[in-house]
């Protein structure tokens, strides 16, 4: 059985005081999850206070994102090597906003899942699709490629300790969200799709959904069969929300 998994994507936001506040509050709540995994990625910058802070707690950390090389002339960067310093176990791939704003293509997400294996830390792959892509109808033509390419690299048993999260570009930050039955096709969708290179993994792999996630959702999302929780935004900043949105899962 696939274990729930909650990720809270803190994006460009915290300061030292807020996040001491929101990482004591969640940790005391943790016991009322009943055994859903909790992931909190903070900025990089914020890396070392989290780490401190969760030392003593089952919630773990990821990182928003990494360098595909392990060193060098990379100015802004960060690489996997460092993130193993402070014990990280995860980190977002792909994110729309990577996407989008640092125009990271396909090949370069690809290589940076590569370096995130070879370092034993765990993938969360986002894809999805833009408001125009969807209209278009090309929204399973544009995430079977973003999963291809991927899998082109690194091949499908890299799969077997990765995560995916679905985040319709189009309901990021927007207010929108895609209901539970669109949500649900497209996860079956890529549950499929991975399933044409190998079955057990596309049945043990989780596949997070990622779109304006909040307590009122919640819910009717996470019951949808091929739904393994959320990627959470914006309400993962805001401890009762974030608490009453792994509290749903239930």
């Amino acid at each position: 059985m696939r274990q729930a998994l909650i990720i809270g994507n803190w994006k460009m936001n915290g300061n030292l005081a807020e996040n001491d506040r929101l990482l004591a509050t969640i940790s005391t709540s943790y016991d009322s999850s009943n055994g859903i995994e909790i992931v909190v990625c903070p900025p990089s910058i914020y890396m070392d206070q989290v780490s401190r802070q969760l030392s003593q707690s089952k919630i773990k950390f990821g990182a928003q994102n990494v360098s595909a090389y392990k060193s060098g002339a990379f100015t802004g960067e960060v690489s996997t090597a460092m993130l193993h310093d402070f014990s990280c176990s995860y980190v977002l791939l792909g994110h729309s906003e990577r996407r989008s704003l640092h125009h990271e293509s396909d090949v370069e997400i690809a290589d940076k899942f590569s370096a995130v294996v070879q370092a034993g830390i765990t993938p969360v792959l986002c894809v999805g699709e833009t408001l125009v892509q969807r209209q278009s109808e090309e929204t399973f033509a544009v995430i079977a490629e973003q999963i291809s390419k991927v899998v082109e690299q690194v091949g499908i048993k890299a799969f077997e300790h990765a995560v995916i999260a679905y985040e319709p570009v189009w309901a990021i930050g927007t207010g929108e969200t895609a209901t539970p039955e669109q949500a649900q096709i497209v996860h079956a969708l890529i549950r499929r799709q991975l399933a044409e290179y190998d079955v057990t993994i596309a049945n043990n792999i989780r596949i997070i959904y990622g779109g304006s996630v909040n307590a009122n959702n919640a819910h009717s999302l996470f019951k949808q069969n091929d739904i393994d929780g959320g990627l959470v935004g914006g309400a993962s900043l805001n401890a009762d929300a974030f608490i009453n949105i792994c509290q749903a899962y239930n």
